[in-house]
């Protein structure tokens, strides 16, 4: 059971009074007890879940933020590990204000922003491939690299480009779905050398900052370990305020696939920005038709598997969705245990957040993340 934590009780009764105006009430109590089973059978120590439509809002927080080394309750603004929910609130908002300040093109070659890529079958790959997931690279680059006939582990940033641009294809561009770390590292890339930014600078200044999105963003400062949910033991040392990711992990903590911490509420105000067509607290950020443009079927007719621009529609990486929530929404997961789902049709999003992988890796919240789309949508009306 969660651990009753004082400072949130006021917070929690806010969010619970804003709830009786939107949602069904035992479907709400159907949320928390899933939640709480999960954590019973230890499959994640804790969580935050934030359902809102309309602007009415049901938010709570489950367990704890950390079982090892210490015990700490779990918070409704705790910081977390966001692994590749990177590639959409981080990368993808990028690449649109950069593809609505001309600076690049939807369905230009990525051999136009990026030396040494046009060989290995990657001639045609573009940048709307990449972001579709259907460029045919690999799932990820190869942990450790041949030397004088001996396996050895590499490390840096450098290398880790060099990697990417020497992968080969498995199918021709444009022909299948293989969801891949690759193509969102390759876009992080093409994001400095395009701005002249270092990644982690370019999406403060122009994405986080600019949504109001306070604790979000790369290389968490020290000072904010006290709200930061860690993630697993590695090399003796319990990981907090660095990526899980292993990539990230050995080459400075900053890519376009992973990487990003952030917290249920920075994430809502994205969500809310998405739902409104690109505006938020009467600000404009995007244009309501690059909003379209990244939410609707992007992949080529030949690929079963649905994505937008960086989201996924309709694919097997999209069971948050659930068993309602009808096709045409959006939304994508984390390695660590987070997720959103965003439904415009009822005007409605959830997000979950969880450092599932805590404190041993052996966590799983696929199962329940799907529940929880569920019972959402029943919770909102369908």
């Amino acid at each position: 059971m969660r651990a009753p934590n004082p400072i949130l009780i006021s917070t929690i009764a806010t969010f619970l009074t804003s709830a009786a105006l939107a949602f069904d009430h035992q479907k709400l109590q159907e949320i928390d007890e899933a939640i709480e089973t999960a954590i019973a059978k230890e499959l994640t120590p804790g969580a935050v879940f934030w359902l809102e439509k309309h602007g009415q809002t049901y938010a709570n927080v489950y367990g704890h933020m950390s079982l090892e080394p210490d015990r700490i309750p779990a918070r409704i603004d705790a910081i977390y590990d966001s692994a590749s929910l990177t590639k959409v609130v981080a990368t993808t908002p990028a690449i649109m204000l950069l593809v609505e300040q001309g600076m690049i093109e939807i369905d230009a070659l990525v051999s136009t922003y990026l030396d040494d890529f046009d060989n290995q079958g990657k001639e045609a790959i573009t940048i709307r491939h990449l972001m579709t997931h259907t460029s045919g690279l690999n799932p990820g680059i190869p942990l450790t690299i041949e030397i004088d006939g001996v396996s050895k582990d590499w490390a840096g940033y450098e290398m880790a480009i060099t990697l990417a641009k020497a992968e080969e294809v498995r199918h021709p561009p444009g022909t299948g779905f293989i969801y891949s770390d690759i193509n969102f590292i390759l876009l992080g890339e093409i994001i400095q050398q395009v701005t002249g930014k270092h990644l982690e600078d370019f999406t403060r200044e122009s994405v986080f900052l600019p949504l109001g999105m306070k604790d979000t963003g790369y290389l968490p400062s020290p000072d904010l370990r006290y709200r930061t949910a860690p993630t697993k033991w590695w090399d003796g040392k319990m990981q907090r305020c660095t990526p899980n990711n292993p990539i990230c992990r050995r080459t400075g903590g900053v890519h376009g696939h992973a990487g990003m911490f952030t917290t249920a509420a920075d994430l809502a105000r994205y969500c809310r920005m998405i739902l409104n067509q690109g505006e938020l607290d009467g600000v404009r950020f995007l244009q309501p038709e690059t909003v379209r443009l990244m939410t609707s079927v992007q992949s080529p007719s030949a690929v079963d598997s649905l994505r937008g621009l960086g989201w996924d529609i309709n694919s097997s990486y999209s069971s948050q969705r659930g068993e309602i929530f009808p096709i045409g929404g959006f939304g994508h997961t984390g390695f660590t245990g987070p997720s959103i789902w965003i439904d415009p049709a009822s005007n409605t999003f959830v997000i979950f957040m969880s450092n599932r992988i805590h404190p041993d890796g052996n966590g799983n919240v696929v199962p329940l993340r799907k529940r929880l789309g569920t019972i959402a949508a029943e919770a909102v009306g369908y």
